[in-house]
């Protein structure tokens, strides 16, 4: 399986036409949202193309694609108009005998992280800038933002694939890849 990670869309129409055109490029099989859907938050600016009813429009039309955790920028109103569920703060998800515990990174970070067993995945959005550090007893990645990057990062995404992390821009230009976490 072949897993699509990205985060923190804002609203963006824009980015998220080009999110999904890289998810379609990808022929990934899931279309895994870390939170920040539709909202931009008060301590964003508008992102480009902000036009939150046309992303519930794209995103509604992959629903059977996608699983998403909530973001601090997410409500219930935002669930009444997306057709998948977005209100779960966590996802815990296997990947080659590995926890992968997939959030938004407002409550699970490296500050305050879940109980994690050694070898696991924290993967959190939130923070708008990719990160692939090993913290020892776990490892913690970001895919970074799709429509407000942050410390001069590229707007983009992360895959998963047979235990391989790729980070791409939105272009698809991969710029970092971790073929084994030891």
């Amino acid at each position: 399986m072949k897993l699509f990670i990205a985060s923190d869309i804002h609203g963006s129409a824009v980015f998220c036409r080009e999110m999904l055109a890289a998810y379609d490029r990808e022929k990934a099989d899931r279309l895994l949202l870390l939170g920040d859907i539709l909202y931009h938050g008060p301590r964003n600016d508008l992102p480009e193309g902000y036009a939150p009813k046309e992303v519930i429009v794209l995103l509604n039309e992959r629903r059977r694609d996608i699983l998403c955790v909530r973001g601090n920028c997410d409500t219930e109103v935002d669930q009444m108009v997306l057709q998948f569920p977005i209100l779960a703060d966590y996802a815990l998800l296997e990947v080659e005998g590995r926890v992968l515990f997939a959030t938004h990174g407002h409550h699970y970070n490296t500050q305050t992280p879940p109980p994690l067993k050694k070898g696991d995945i924290l993967l959190h959005g939130h923070t708008h800038v990719p990160a692939w550090e090993n913290h020892g007893e776990y490892w913690y990645l970001n895919p970074g933002s799709v429509s407000i990057p942050k410390e001069n990062t590229a707007r983009g995404y992360m895959t998963l694939t047979d235990g391989v992390f790729r980070w791409k821009a939105l272009d698809g230009k991969e710029y970092h890849v971790i073929e084994s976490l030891e």
